[in-house]
């Protein structure tokens, strides 16, 4: 298949302080296990080349078979992880997921994928904003992450609509139906006797 095949890196993007939530979302129970497996087991089945795990602190759930990918000081959350991801892989693209998102399946991230070329990654857009941490991102895509960290916005959102720009990605919008796949959990709230409460999107 030589130079138009499509390899694939994964990233579990675990930086967060959890200030909201007042503990350790990634080892917060969901359907009986914690969300840092679920998430890892969900990147596994895409067959990557290797999986990080991007992350503030060293986690004490690590597993054996991931590379840690610590923030480099000061943290500057999603940005800083998946700059850092795009610079180590060694593949065409980067799948990024954050541990928080416990309704997504691996069957969406496999239609995203389907949409991807060599140079071009997908962003899902969920109504009028941009989904950057359930995502697709090509190599190209380094350049860019790399400046805006250098920079003074750290903002996802405009890196998105750059990289759209650029051609580097393509925006991908969510129907209404499949938006809560995209929910992330921040607060006690968002959890329902044990279970994460399947409220749609806001």
């Amino acid at each position: 298949m030589g130079d138009d095949r499509v390899t694939l890196t994964a990233v579990l993007l675990a930086g967060g302080e959890s200030r909201r939530m007042g503990r350790d979302k990634a080892i917060i129970e969901f359907e009986g296990q914690p969300l840092w497996r679920r998430q890892i087991e969900i990147l596994r089945a895409l067959e990557p080349d290797g999986i990080f795990v991007s992350s503030r602190t060293r986690p004490s759930w690590l597993p054996g078979d991931v590379e840690l990918l610590l923030d480099d000081p000061p943290s500057r959350g999603p940005l800083g992880g998946l700059t850092n991801a795009l610079s180590a892989m060694r593949t065409t693209h980067l799948v990024a997921l954050a541990v928080d998102m416990p309704f997504m399946v691996g069957e969406t991230l496999r239609a995203l994928m389907a949409m991807t070329g060599i140079g071009l990654g997908v962003v899902p857009v969920i109504g009028d904003r941009a989904e950057p941490l359930a995502a697709i991102y090509p190599r190209e895509a380094l350049r860019y992450f790399s400046a805006a960290l250098a920079g003074t916005n750290f903002s996802l959102q405009a890196l998105v609509q750059a990289l759209a720009t650029n051609q580097t990605v393509r925006l991908i919008p969510i129907p209404a139906e499949d938006g809560h796949l995209y929910r992330s959990v921040n607060e006690p709230g968002d959890i329902k006797e044990g279970r994460f409460s399947n409220r749609p999107l806001q």
